[in-house]
């Protein structure tokens, strides 16, 4: 199926991880998400690991999409790009000034193409204020929003968080607030510009920590796999070597813990409160640790699961491809790639009952798509292969 959003013109002139992965969610979901590159390319088709001259950055967020390449330094790349705003219901950038207005990319700009469009700005840190048109990226967000001071073990140095989800919590706000723009276009007619940054993604997300300190002015101290609420919470190692995460946030999962490992701790008195399980947190990690490593990690599932625990493995990623769960929810989507042949990459988190979304296109090579493209804007065979000479 085409998804809810069949119809829907999107372009992708961004580069990364956070406006790109924004215009495949709307592609995950049926729109037309073209996305125009530059005669280099998106960054990320030059970073990471490589196979047949494909990147894994780049493969890991651009499904869904059709590429086309434009050199908006020229006057007739230029107009073809025109011609593309001119049939575009949104656009995604984030290219910084002074390049956004050099390359034709800005809002008023882009507005004058398509008066109703909706244009998505994505920034590090603001579209102005004293940090505006400074570089960042995910990792900058982390230390300047508190995240790398809070992860990592209390007795050594932060790290940052190596997922980049600062990016991917970012993309889902450009997905959300073009489907906001638009529903209200339908009421008023009009477009409108959207910013979004890193930083504010992140500060949003910190809604927790912050809350602590506006409530007591107490900073959320550094600690590691524990929680700074309730215990035992953590990591703990099997018989076979294998890790599990076990966590109890409440009196009712602490005493199916207890319950379901025969361990007697809610009758004892160091452990009958989370004030006194958290005082007292070495002794009962470390009775937890014992007893994790009389079992198998699996076996130690199945009993903890049966009892209402709160209990997961801690998979190494090969082993995520083979999450039974991850499986069964469609998180990994087979496609043809148009030079490496079967390729996988990861599904639509976005369930919809009656229109739900798909993996329909492998993510594209550099300018794949520009003949059929050009082709449906209505230049000639001639007039394509000018625009294409070398590309």
């Amino acid at each position: 199926m085409a998804g809810p959003l069949e119809g829907l013109v999107v372009l992708d002139t961004a580069t990364m991880l956070a406006g790109p992965y924004g215009a495949t969610l709307l592609g995950d979901l049926g729109a037309n998400v073209i996305k125009v590159e530059p005669p280099r390319g998106d960054d990320t088709r030059h970073l990471g690991p490589e196979r047949g001259g494909e990147r894994a950055p780049f493969i890991s967020v651009n499904r869904n999409k059709r590429s086309i390449v434009l050199d908006l330094a020229r006057n007739a790349d230029r107009g073809a790009f025109a011609k593309l705003c001119a049939k575009a219901d949104a656009l995604i950038t984030n290219v910084r000034e002074p390049a956004l207005s050099r390359l034709g990319l800005a809002y008023e700009q882009v507005r004058e193409l398509k008066p109703d469009i909706i244009w998505a700005g994505v920034t590090a840190f603001g579209v102005d204020g004293p940090y505006a048109g400074r570089p960042g990226i995910d990792f900058m967000a982390q230390g300047i929003a508190g995240l790398v001071a809070l992860n990592g073990e209390p007795d050594r140095d932060p790290v940052r968080v190596t997922v980049p989800l600062v990016d991917v919590m970012t993309s889902l706000l450009v997905c959300s607030g073009i489907l906001a723009a638009l529903h209200e276009r339908e009421r008023s007619g009009e477009g409108q510009r959207i910013d979004v940054s890193l930083l504010d993604a992140l500060v949003h997300a910190q809604a927790t920590g912050l809350a602590s300190l506006f409530l007591t002015g107490e900073t959320t101290p550094r600690t590691g796999n524990r929680s700074y609420y309730f215990a035992p919470s953590g990591v703990f190692p099997c018989k076979d070597g294998k890790l599990i995460c076990i966590t109890t946030p409440s009196e009712k999962f602490f005493a199916n813990l207890s319950d379901a490992l025969n361990a007697g701790w809610t009758d004892d008195e160091r452990f009958r409160t989370i004030d006194d399980r958290l005082a007292n947190e070495d002794a009962l990690e470390a009775e937890l640790a014992g007893r994790c490593r009389q079992y198998e990690r699996e076996e130690l599932l199945d009993i903890l699961h049966a009892a209402d625990v709160l209990a997961a493995p801690v998979n190494e990623l090969p082993e995520v491809l083979e999450d039974p769960q991850v499986l069964h929810n469609g998180m990994i989507a087979h496609t043809k790639h148009a030079t490496l042949g079967d390729l996988d990459v990861t599904g639509v988190p976005l369930h919809l009952s009656r229109t739900p979304g798909s993996v329909r296109r492998s993510p594209p090579l550099l300018g794949q798509h520009a003949r059929e493209i050009l082709q449906e804007l209505g230049y000639s065979a001639d007039e394509i292969a000018v625009l294409t000479k070398g590309k």
